[in-house]
């Protein structure tokens, strides 16, 4: 169980779930839970999760013990990269989601996890998502931290929250990118109408940063490298598209067009950087490209397009 306090500083009347989850760095959905179930206190009172927060207010939050877990953990492969007493590297496929949700409780990254590691994860991620420190999407390969207690969990989450992670990844984008590198510094928050998308909008958002360096270009498509400054819900894909150039294979945030050699967007999470919670040393992993993402690359150098 954790306990946290924080005084409001801010002059913007931040709602109080979504204040909860950004210091605690929890979902938007779990800070609601939280509040509903009386474990948040604004100046000593129990209130609800829309109420605004006035200068120094202060901000109590209690966390309780996760429960025992509910997923159950499945013998499915998965491809660990490094793994001691405090965390795991996992090199997630595309095309498998990484934590349970209502209606889909098997085959995730999480039952898998459950398996090979027992009883020892992080209970901060809660029941659905335990030692869960970042997401990437379904169609989305790549590197992912796993926490194996709590204090790994906060200690990595910290550094998540400072922005102080190496996160790169590769793409194929549609479109010839004018510049050899550039930066993408727009924010992004919930979609106005499409409520399961994001998209850049300055109503209740987030600031999102984005590098990119062009390695190779076919005409109709190029491949980048992508490196993060933060860690937004689908910036990678919402920002490349913001700029015109979004992500081959990507029918939510470009063309409608299939492209029969890629089943979702064409992004792998290659290359994570870290302090270890535990000894304070640097580590970076770094992972091949999936064969998916090197025969597409072969198509449009043959092709020059597609």
């Amino acid at each position: 169980m954790s306990n946290y306090a924080f005084v409001f500083s801010g002059t913007d009347n931040k709602r109080l779930d979504l204040f909860v989850a950004e210091e605690v760095d929890i979902s938007r959905s779990r800070s609601a839970a939280l509040i509903k179930e009386g474990n948040v206190t604004v100046n000593k009172k129990v209130v609800g999760k829309s109420v605004k927060l006035s200068q120094n207010d202060l901000v109590e939050v209690f966390v309780p013990k996760a429960e025992p877990y509910t997923v159950k953990p499945q013998n499915i492969p998965i491809d660990i990269v490094y793994e001691d007493d405090d965390l795991l590297v996992v090199n997630k496929p595309k095309g498998m989601v990484v934590h349970p949700a209502a209606g889909n409780y098997e085959n995730t990254l999480v039952n898998a996890v459950l398996y090979h590691c027992g009883d020892s994860l992080s209970g901060i991620g809660g029941v659905l998502r335990p030692g869960i420190l970042h997401r990437i999407d379904k169609d989305t390969s790549g590197l992912l931290l796993v926490a194996k207690n709590d204090n790994a969990h906060n200690r990595l989450a910290f550094q998540i929250k400072e922005h102080s992670l190496t996160r790169e990844y590769e793409a194929v984008v549609y479109g010839n990118i004018k510049d050899d590198s550039g930066k993408v510094d727009a924010p992004i928050g919930r979609h106005p109408v499409k409520r399961k998308q994001m998209a850049v909008t300055d109503k209740n958002s987030k600031s999102a940063v984005t590098h990119y360096e062009v390695l190779e270009r076919f005409g109709d498509f190029t491949h980048i490298k992508c490196r993060l400054e933060t860690g937004r819900t689908h910036q990678i894909r919402v920002h490349m598209s913001y700029i015109g150039h979004p992500l081959a294979g990507d029918a939510v945030y470009g063309p409608k067009k299939v492209i029969k050699e890629l089943s979702g967007q064409c992004l792998h999470a290659k290359k994570l950087g870290f302090i270890h919670p535990v000894t304070d040393k640097y580590m970076e992993f770094d992972s091949k490209l999936p064969d998916y993402f090197v025969k597409f690359l072969e198509v449009c150098r043959k092709n020059g397009n597609i």
